[in-house]
């Protein structure tokens, strides 16, 4: 199931003027539910992705690896997890790109998650040039990983794999996987229905997409406040683009509820203005190409659309545009800066509102080109309002802003060291790009007391992974 944690989450009050401060936070309450325990201790864990990472010398057969939580943070990595490993399906072939996402799931309720693992490149046949793509389902929970076969793709062209999201959408108690397929001429958004223990299982297209099109993000939330979980997906094709949602009635059948014409490139759910329904947050939003309108005409640098929930269906009535330009955002609005390219919502000081944490990955840092940072935007009574910038040039942020690193290109949150404040995980995946193992994800504690707590830096070479886990951090599991 789902963690419903997404809509029980806290923020802070506005920021200074200067949008420098971090607000006090509210007691540190019970630690909640871990939002993606692998190995059952208790602690959050990180699921990071390296598609183009080589496995065996082939290179961009992808693999996963976990960084397990722990008291004072996050700092143990189970190493290599691929298709190499005798119980895990198929075998790394050049260009299967395992890894391409990566989707948190307790499939059974106990606790302990699975992780559901996308090859957008694996080719079915001895044809290594197709890639229908296929999605498998990881357990963790014993010494050695073992993994089931969940989705493969219809077609040479399918590339099944790279976006997915799970949630238990017809209502039957059970996890489900939904999942985007490429096609030669159209895309399409299909649905597997759980259980997520076999590779026998009907699956279903739910919305198919114009010449050229697929999905670019999928998010689960309640967003009618009916407590079960709804399906948010942004799409583009070469002339049309969009976002909707799915919902699925008493009878378990599937409908489209909601849609705009404006898209993103990513997507977030969580109770932002706690009326009991999630609201939607799209990330660099763009308008649909004809179209007339668009919910935010002030888009330098990127813009955040958040649309408020509904137990009706006007759905998005209410909406609200964020810009690095908006009052108290940390940072300047400017071109190619990428505001809202990665987006997660979770608790982050404990007041019972939800935070919204915004990757800015083509921000510049001073005269740094593509350095890249992070803008943490704060829950209050009247929504999101202000947020504080962060890069790895700001105090007690490990590392050196550099050109092209992309700081902020993924972020995550989850209470990674167990304190009952939920933490946020940065990735830079161009940092020391050119070397055998680049790029990192940065562990940033949340805190009752510090401005800028002290990050941690995670890289492939502090965790000895082998020569050829390059851009770390360029998939982070939500």
């Amino acid at each position: 199931m789902r963690a419903r944690t997404l809509a029980v989450t806290a923020a802070a009050a506005a920021l200074t003027a200067a949008g420098l401060t971090l607000p006090l936070a509210g007691s540190a309450a019970a630690a909640t539910t871990p939002r993606f325990d692998f190995n059952g201790d208790g602690y959050a864990d990180i699921a990071v992705g390296m598609p183009d990472a080589t496995v065996d010398g082939k290179v961009k057969a992808g693999y996963v690896s976990v960084i397990y939580g722990g008291p004072q943070s996050p700092s143990q990595s189970t190493g290599v997890i691929s298709q190499a490993e005798a119980g895990i399906p198929g075998t790394p072939e050049a260009g299967d790109r395992f890894g391409s996402s990566v989707a948190p799931v307790d499939v059974n309720g106990d606790g302990v998650f699975e992780l559901v693992v996308g090859a957008s490149g694996e080719s079915l046949t001895s044809e290594q040039l197709r890639d229908e793509g296929t999605i498998t389902v990881l357990d963790g929970s014993g010494w050695n990983v073992k993994g089931t076969t969940l989705a493969r793709g219809t077609s040479e062209f399918s590339k099944i794999g790279s976006t997915i999201a799970t949630g238990d959408y017809d209502g039957d108690g059970v996890t489900d996987l939904a999942y985007g397929e490429s096609g030669e001429e159209h895309g399409s958004l299909r649905f597997r229905p759980g259980p997520l223990t076999t590779d026998q299982a009907t699956t279903t297209t739910l919305r198919s997409y114009g010449m050229g099109g697929g999905t670019v993000d999928l998010a689960t939330g309640d967003f009618d406040g009916d407590g079960r979980d709804d399906l948010a997906t942004t799409w583009r094709a070469m002339e049309d683009s969009g976002t909707f949602i799915t919902r699925w009635d008493g009878r378990a059948k599937p409908a489209q509820w909601w849609a705009d014409a404006d898209r993103g490139s990513s997507l977030a759910a969580a109770d932002f203005d706690r009326d009991g329904t999630e609201d939607l947050a799209i990330g660099l939003v763009q308008p649909n190409p004809e179209s007339e309108t668009t919910h935010c005409e002030n888009r330098l640098g990127g813009a955040v659309l958040v649309l408020k929930g509904s137990r009706t269906a006007h759905f998005g009535a209410e909406s609200q545009c964020i810009t690095q330009s908006s009052p108290e955002v940390g940072g300047a609005a400017e071109e190619g800066d990428d505001f809202g390219a990665a987006l997660a919502a979770g608790d982050l000081n404990g007041d019972s509102r939800p935070e919204l944490v915004v990757g800015v990955p083509g921000e510049d840092v001073g005269t740094v080109k593509d350095a890249g940072g992070y803008v943490t935007l704060n829950g209050t009574e009247q929504g999101l309002y202000g947020g504080l910038a962060r890069s790895q040039s700001t105090t007690n942020m490990p590392g050196t802003a550099e050109a092209g690193d992309r700081f902020g290109a993924q972020v995550a949150v989850g209470d990674y060291n167990h304190d009952g404040l939920w933490d946020t995980a940065v990735s830079a995946p161009g940092e020391n790009a050119g070397e055998p193992r680049s790029g990192g994800v940065w562990f940033v504690p949340s805190s009752t007391e510090e401005t800028y707590p002290v990050g941690k830096s995670l890289t492939p070479f502090g965790f000895a992974l082998p020569d050829g886990a390059i851009k770390y951090g360029e998939v982070l599991g939500l």
